[in-house]
């Protein structure tokens, strides 16, 4: 089995939900249900946690992930790309002789993505071999391209080429739509190769998993932790189980 480690990425200045990723849901952190679920996944050689915080650090440490280093704040900005804090990571972890064949990156805004979803897509990666240098989360688009506009001045345009036969694809009905997928917050697995060969967290060759119910499901705005809590009181959506006592925060 190709040798892997999970990357957890937990900055600090997260502007719409305050300290989202260690704001307690459900008697833990949210952070700690990102490192429940690398475990449950069962293929990872290590769990990483990128944070500038050495508050969130120690919040993850508590909970079984590693926090080799703190990362540097030109790499924890709002507008920083994934890109360069996990190039970052991985050449800090060769430094230390320890190299991986993939990586993978679980944010802690999908805290219903359950391990064997990870398995799953990690196994449906390495089975692709060279075909495919990245998986990645998607599912179908509710808000169809084909029905977005830009502006133009005073007046609209469709974001999409319109054919000048037929019936406009704004006009069309959705089920009369092509299917269009949109990528979600949930997982993303990838080759080393695609950091190190092509500057890129996806490389240039990307396969699809599709995923199901809550499993996409991601925290990005207030109203959405209001549904999160919701969902987990009414029984909708399963959390990781967490085996550590809760942090405190």
């Amino acid at each position: 089995m190709p040798s892997a480690v999970a990357l957890i990425p937990a900055r600090s200045g997260s502007q719409r939900v305050p300290g989202k990723n260690i704001r307690p849901l459900a008697g833990h952190p949210l952070i700690a249900y990102a490192i429940a679920g690398a475990r449950e996944a069962g293929p990872f050689d290590a769990i990483v946690v990128s944070t500038d915080s050495e508050e969130i650090a120690v919040i993850a440490r508590h909970y079984g992930a590693e926090v080799p280093w703190l990362r540097p704040a030109e790499l924890a900005s709002a507008t920083s790309p994934d890109v360069e804090f996990v190039s970052w990571t991985l050449e800090r972890l060769r430094e230390e002789q320890r190299e991986f064949d993939l990586f993978s990156i679980l944010r802690p805004t999908s805290p219903f993505r359950r391990g064997i979803a990870i398995r799953q897509a990690f196994d449906q990666l390495v089975a692709q071999g060279e075909e495919a240098d990245s998986i990645r989360a998607v599912e179908l688009c509710r808000q169809h391209p084909g029905k977005m506009w830009t502006l133009d001045g005073h007046l609209l345009r469709p974001l999409l080429t319109q054919s000048r036969e037929g019936v406009p694809t704004h006009s069309r009905q959705y089920q009369d739509l092509p299917e269009v997928y949109v990528q979600n917050s949930s997982l993303e697995i990838a080759w080393t190769r695609a950091v190190t060969e092509q500057g890129s967290i996806a490389g240039e060759t990307v396969a699809p998993f599709f995923t199901d119910d809550a499993e996409g499901f991601t925290i990005d705005y207030p109203s959405d932790w209001a549904e999160a809590e919701r969902m987990v009181a009414e029984g909708e959506a399963a959390l990781p189980s967490i085996e550590s006592p809760a942090a405190r925060v």
